[in-house]
């Protein structure tokens, strides 16, 4: 029988039931391996830079006073398929919900099947301090010995887990708009201290990480001493917390140049400069383009937040998920 006789049409075909695997945010957060999280992130910086990884700018749908909602898709061969959801809305806080939410989807990229459904909130918080201290570890100097981390919300909590993971910090200032909430956070680590005078942090600092979602700049350019590393992942369009002028005379460091797109692409504090002013962190992993080049430069590192982060930090969560049988499948 020839293999048009055994075929079957199109109109025959159902789909029927499909075993998808679902992750708690409990279950993501147990899965993920911090340190393997920030070398796959090195990875998928390199790869970004080669050109190796698809991830189109994303689009927002907005409500009026209440919040955004962005979709981020990503694909690199021998991953499946990304395709996170995330939504932001300032006022869940008074809810007592994060004001981030997000589901991320994977798909079987042979056939397009669903394959998982996991909590994208973890992801997003983690993957973007991650993101932000791989720029520490590459840019900062090696002997950088103080840090301050403006902002005590999920960000500010990220980031204190993380930068003593790449450098040997002594001190680790918090700031925050509520002083309470530095103090809070503070109390997690031995090495951190809450802080009320930002200014006077900042002039302290070898690596200074802005955690905020302010809507202007939070702190100023005269307070950066020289050799400092600076990272901003707020994103507050159509300004945000990290001062214009400091990305423009500055070496800058981006993930990729969609970074000075308008926003909901790109980032309003880098809206209007030369995207050739910038450098992505895979460009310099390659070798394309030069790093730290002296003791005394400033350093910036500006996050947007991009899904090839997201695809990384999935795709983790999902392999040892499978290894470890964690999880519970439904029937779609």
């Amino acid at each position: 029988m020839s293999d048009n006789q055994n075929r079957k049409s199109a109109a025959e075909i159902v789909k029927g039931n499909l075993q998808v695997l679902t992750l708690s945010e409990a279950q993501v957060e147990q899965l993920l391996d911090l340190n393997l999280l920030l070398d796959s992130l090195e990875k998928g910086f390199e790869a970004l830079s080669r050109g190796d990884v698809q991830a189109p700018g994303r689009p927002e749908i907005s409500i009026p006073g209440k919040g955004f909602i962005l979709s981020m898709p990503a694909y690199q061969s021998g991953m499946q398929v990304s395709l996170k959801t995330v939504c932001v809305f300032e006022g869940n806080l008074s809810l007592n919900l994060p004001n981030h939410l997000a589901v991320i989807n994977l798909f079987d990229p042979e056939t397009g099947k669903p394959v998982c459904i996991m909590d994208g909130t973890y992801i997003t918080g983690i993957r973007t301090s991650a993101s932000a201290v791989v720029s520490v570890k590459l840019l900062s100097r090696a002997e950088s010995k103080i840090a301050t981390i403006l902002g005590a919300g999920v960000q500010g909590r990220e980031h204190l887990k993380l930068l003593p993971m790449v450098r040997d910090l002594e001190k680790i200032y918090i700031g925050s708009l509520y002083f309470e909430d530095a103090k809070q956070l503070a109390a997690s680590h031995e090495n951190a201290i809450p802080i009320d005078d930002f200014e006077a942090a900042v002039r302290r600092s070898d690596i200074v990480c802005l955690c905020s979602h302010s809507y202007k700049s939070i702190i100023e350019m005269d307070w950066v001493k020289p050799g400092t590393h600076i990272s901003s992942v707020g994103y507050a369009p159509p300004e945000g917390e990290l001062p214009k002028e400091i990305a423009q005379l500055h070496s800058l460091f981006v993930e990729t140049r969609d970074a000075f797109e308008q926003p909901p692409v790109g980032c309003g504090e880098l809206a209007g400069l030369d995207p050739d002013s910038g450098t992505e962190l895979g460009e310099m992993l390659l070798g394309i383009r030069p790093g730290r080049v002296s003791d005394t430069e400033i350093t910036v590192y500006k996050a947007m937040g991009i899904a090839m982060e997201d695809m990384v930090a999935a795709n983790l969560a999902y392999e040892r998920a499978n290894q470890e049988g964690v999880g519970t499948y439904i029937v779609l």
